[in-house]
């Protein structure tokens, strides 16, 4: 049961790390483009980000 957290845990860190690469490659995008980056892919790093740091606190914490 608790390894099943656990790999649950790691399969979304692997997503918020692919949410941060999403966002990070519709930057350069929309920058190269419309010579301005936008609110999506901003939007889109940040919420990788604070999802990948919640991530690793629950895999690293007793809590899991």
């Amino acid at each position: 049961m608790k390894k099943n957290k656990v790999d649950k845990i790691r399969l979304y860190s692997l997503l918020s790390v692919l949410t941060i690469i999403i966002g990070i490659a519709l930057l350069v995008f929309m920058t190269i483009v419309e010579s301005e980056p936008g609110a999506i892919p901003l939007l889109l790093i940040v919420t990788g980000a604070g999802w990948y740091f919640i991530t690793r606190y629950r895999l690293g914490s007793k809590h899991t």
